[in-house]
């Protein structure tokens, strides 16, 4: 699914971490862990 912008470029896909990746200097999987741990914080999970 993350490789589906269900049509709107603007949804968060894979390539969407993979340049947050770059802009911070980070892997990919530290991109989604920081996303993943921030949605925690603001979700409440």
């Amino acid at each position: 699914m993350l490789d589906n912008d269900m049509g709107n470029a603007k949804n968060i896909t894979s390539e969407t971490f993979s340049e947050a990746a770059k802009a911070a200097n980070q892997s990919i999987d530290e991109a989604k862990k920081n996303t993943y741990e921030q949605l925690k914080k603001e979700v409440g999970a």
